[in-house]
């Protein structure tokens, strides 16, 4: 173990920031640039030449990692007979400002450059293997790094014999010896979850894990929806890379921002009707709003919607572009609703088409009815579509709400005359409000 103030090479140990049963870790001082950086000691005894040879293969492999929320590695080599790997210095780790409160917004803006950092190495076909909040380096401003690529599965290997991963955050199939881009995800979902509730779940990671009232009176649904997807115990169930859950998580963030910040009822008779309205409106979720997707709230009442709508049933506010984002892959440029890869046009609204990239044709269990066009090259499509995403033929269909018999007196389309007070499809007033 180095002693404060010894040299090693032109580097001066300022402090000890780690140990483990690897490596220690030091702060020290580079005295010819004249900055301070992260110097990490493996125990001599370990490092052999079996050890050397993974570790020189594991850092041409890193070595294409070029991401501003991965932590480079800045020098490995021997000095003074001490194998030492060389890191920029930053202020503490994901697992120290944890023992803190830490807001919401703060906790998605960390989020979201971890899934930056895990998304780009998959994308390289790079398994980190040992996600956790140890390996999160925070740098001034909420910068946030990933280190530890290759190293972890060096020093696992060396120390443990076979297998890799930090109990508690190890994937079940990584446990057994079977890692891939799913085992990350696992350990990317216990992340954020320990990030929102102050809880890490314990084995067998059984739904709802400690601290989950907590979460649910703070994060939207959709946000712990992603958490519960990528912690499912069969690896099948979870997203297949962290590059898919960063896609979802995107188009979540902005309503998991503001859904703390909705507007709060008001005193005296003001507040009875936005209690009734509450009301009515957790109501039609339950019943309904599985089977309508209405997942969205509407920007004026905060009513929810449904990404197809063209008006808010609730106060008849236009929806010509929807702007809370979409689980499908692509999004219209003009109506801003989503797309799918191999749709030439958007379904929504009406406009030139697409220069569709891929020959695949995609699958869906919404495809429920078919396109009039004889000549159509699919003929399959959505509840709500307004036009064949392929041939661009106008959609003739009156289109039903599941579990109502009634329909707009002007559109025909369907309508839940108990709850709305407008027509979400052509915007008329209908006749029982």
């Amino acid at each position: 173990m180095l002693k404060v103030r010894q040299r090693l090479g032109k580097y001066r140990i300022e402090r000890r920031l780690a140990t483990g049963a690897f490596a220690n870790v030091y702060q020290a001082s580079d005295l010819i640039e004249g900055t301070r950086v992260a110097l990490k000691i493996p125990h001599p005894h370990l490092v052999t030449e079996e050890v050397l040879r993974d570790f020189r293969q594991e850092v041409r492999v890193t070595a294409r990692l070029d991401h501003v929320n991965i932590l480079p590695l800045k020098d490995a080599s021997f000095i003074d007979s001490h194998f030492v790997i060389v890191f920029p210095l930053g202020k503490r780790t994901l697992a120290e400002r944890l023992r803190n409160r830490i807001s919401l917004r703060t906790a998605l803006t960390f989020a979201g450059q971890i899934l930056d950092a895990v998304a780009h190495a998959h994308h390289n076909r790079i398994i980190h293997c040992d996600i956790k909040p140890e390996n999160f380096i925070l740098f001034d401003n909420n910068h946030v790094r990933l280190t530890d690529f290759g190293i972890a599965k060096v020093s696992h290997r060396t120390v443990q014999g076979s297998g890799w991963g930090t109990l508690g955050y190890v994937a079940p199939e990584q446990a057994m010896g079977k890692p891939s881009f799913r085992s990350d995800v696992f350990s990317l979902g216990l992340v954020f979850y320990r990030m929102l509730s102050g809880k890490l779940p314990d084995w067998p990671y059984e739904w709802p894990p400690p601290g989950f009232d907590r979460v649910r009176k703070r994060v939207h649904p959709e946000l712990v929806d992603i958490v519960r997807k990528a912690t499912e115990f069969d690896s099948r169930n979870r997203y297949c890379d962290a590059e898919q859950m960063r896609n979802i998580f995107r188009r979540v963030k902005p309503r998991a921002l503001r859904y703390n910040s909705s507007e709060k009822p008001r005193s005296g008779g003001g507040t009875a009707k936005q209690d009734w309205q509450s009301i009515r409106r957790r109501s039609f979720q339950r019943e309904h709003g599985r089977a309508l997707e209405t997942r969205y709230t509407c920007h004026r009442c905060k009513g929810p919607v449904s990404e197809a709508m063209r008006f808010c049933p609730w106060c008849d506010a236009r929806r010509s572009v929807h702007r809370e984002g979409s689980l499908l892959p692509a999004q219209c440029p003009r109506c801003q609703r989503g797309l799918k890869l191999d749709w030439t046009y958007c379904p929504w609204c009406f406009g030139a088409g697409f220069e569709v990239a891929t020959a695949r044709q995609y699958s869906d269990k919404r495809y429920q009815s078919r396109c009039s066009n004889a000549a159509c090259s699919r003929k399959v499509l959505m509840p709500f579509m307004r036009y064949c995403p392929w041939c661009r033929r106008k959609v003739r269909r009156k289109w039903k709400v599941p579990g109502s018999k009634h329909t707009c007196s002007s559109c025909g389309w369907g309508v839940f005359e108990s709850f709305w007070g407008y027509c979400p499809w052509c915007g008329k007033k209908l006749s029982s409000t």
